[in-house]
């Protein structure tokens, strides 16, 4: 088994910063915020040939706010969870009460720990890392996160307190390549977290009434009758004219990279406050880049019929070109429906991964032109000759023939949809390029031969006289 270590501490004492350096990413949002970090966040690292897998806490704040008691039960999730501790604390700051009631609680878990004193560079080691040893969690290990000093040394003392992997016992890995990628995404207090949760069967990440709990991008991976798949649970995209701190702006980027990432994307709407302008706008950003689409409409339990009925009609006039997608009303917050977007995800991602043949491609090519015959372009009528496949999530049809950069845009979205209806794709879109051949004999000036001279001029004299 690949040892875990968790990474706590209170707030702002460098555990995403440790988390970027030990996993050699820049997966986990840094700033100088405290409290930035709120749900768990796993990562893979390595020193060697021996693996492991680091997770991000929280600050415990021991605060009395609500979120600070989610964040804090969150940090202690990974604490039963993981195989050693980093107990960390700002040699900068010093000592504190807070870090000295962390480490009361600690002392009570028994985890196996190391007491890292992070932000020691520039400072001398006895003077800075005497008061700590008060702690009683053994001696405190320096290092600077931001630069590295120390990080390796660390690890190595670390992973030499766990065992080695039993011979022939299997080393599992953190995630899976071949699961399919799951975004949920939606305005801020869509309830995103909560059908993450759901889905799951466990309080995993965040979930609150506040809007804007969740900051980061977390990917989860979890196994459903037999199929393996990673949750992206993400941050509310807002209008970005209401978009002002520097932190919300990050987020809103790791929820864009975490749709591009994506497999399958569940947008995710609030029935309550209706379909918005924000909702069309990320609806329009998922399809073009060609992600398969589930809408989710949550909240829906509870609704009066004229609601319902209102909320069906925003779909159809202000989403028409998400024609593809499958829609499910749900209510996260009590499970209704919400098993049933499994089906939906495997569907939609088995039709943006499915293979084409091109024999199949080029019939389908053929019927709809019969069907519909392209324009003329200056008295020319454009001609498409076959079809194949160029590419997958989502499926892409390359057509090649003549003329085919004068296809408007109107005969584009009619192949589309004679494509999806006769592959019976459903839940993504369907790209097709256009491509023309090469004329062999362009640039070449044709030489006549002596005996076509001779009679053009025998012809010319006809002609005079």
């Amino acid at each position: 088994m690949i040892p875990v270590i968790a990474l706590v501490g209170r707030p702002n004492v460098g555990k995403s910063t440790l988390f970027n350096r030990l996993t050699r990413t820049q997966d986990a949002l840094v700033a100088a915020v405290p409290g930035l970090t709120r749900d768990r966040k796993y990562g893979d690292g390595r020193i060697g040939d021996r693996p492991f897998i680091v997770v991000d806490t929280g600050g415990l704040a021991a605060g009395d706010a609500e979120l600070d008691g989610l964040m804090e039960r969150q940090a202690w999730q990974a604490i039963e969870e993981a195989d050693l501790v980093f107990f960390l604390v700002d040699a900068r700051e010093g000592l504190t009460g807070v870090d000295e009631d962390i480490a009361a609680d600690l002392r009570r878990r028994g985890k196996p720990l190391l007491l890292v004193a992070n932000k020691t560079d520039g400072l001398d080691a006895d003077t800075a890392l005497g008061e700590f040893h008060r702690l009683g969690l053994g001696e405190p290990q320096p290092v600077s996160a931001t630069h590295g000093r120390g990080v390796e040394r660390l690890v190595r003392t670390a992973l030499a307190q766990l065992p080695l992997p039993a011979d022939g016992e299997a080393v599992e890995g953190s995630a899976d390549e071949l699961a399919v990628r799951v975004a949920v995404v939606g305005r801020p207090n869509a309830g995103k977290s909560t059908l993450i949760n759901r889905m799951l069967g466990e309080e995993r990440v965040l979930a609150s009434e506040q809007p804007g709990t969740t900051r980061d991008s977390i990917f989860i991976p979890f196994e459903r009758d037999g199929v393996a798949y990673t949750l992206i649970d993400t941050a509310g995209v807002r209008r970005r004219a209401r978009v002002t701190e520097v932190i919300e702006k990050f987020s809103v980027i790791k929820t864009l990279q975490a749709i591009d990432a994506a497999h399958v994307v569940i947008l995710l709407f609030d029935a309550r406050t209706g379909i918005g302008e924000q909702d069309a706008t990320l609806a329009g950003y998922i399809a073009e880049k060609g992600r398969a689409l589930v809408l989710a409409v949550n909240k829906w339990d509870g609704l009066e019929p004229h609601e319902r009925r209102m909320i069906r009609d925003q779909l159809d006039r202000k989403l028409p070109f998400l024609g593809f997608a499958s829609v499910q009303f749900i209510s996260a917050l009590h499970g209704t429906g919400v098993g049933e977007l499994f089906p939906l995800v495997c569907r939609a991602y088995a039709s943006a991964m499915r293979e084409l043949a091109t024999p199949q491609l080029t019939e389908i090519l053929e019927r709809a032109v019969n069907a519909h015959q392209p324009p003329l372009v200056r008295g020319r009528r454009i001609k498409l000759r076959y079809a194949h496949q160029g590419g997958r999530n989502p499926p892409l049809i390359v057509i090649h023939g003549n003329q085919t950069e004068s296809v408007p845009d109107a005969y584009r979205r009619y192949l589309e949809n004679a494509f999806r209806t006769a592959l019976k794709l459903t839940g993504t879109p369907v790209r097709i390029e256009f491509r023309t051949g090469g004329n062999p004999y362009q640039g070449r000036r044709n030489v006549p031969t002596p005996r076509q001279v001779s009679r053009r001029r025998r012809l010319m004299r006809h002609v005079k006289g």
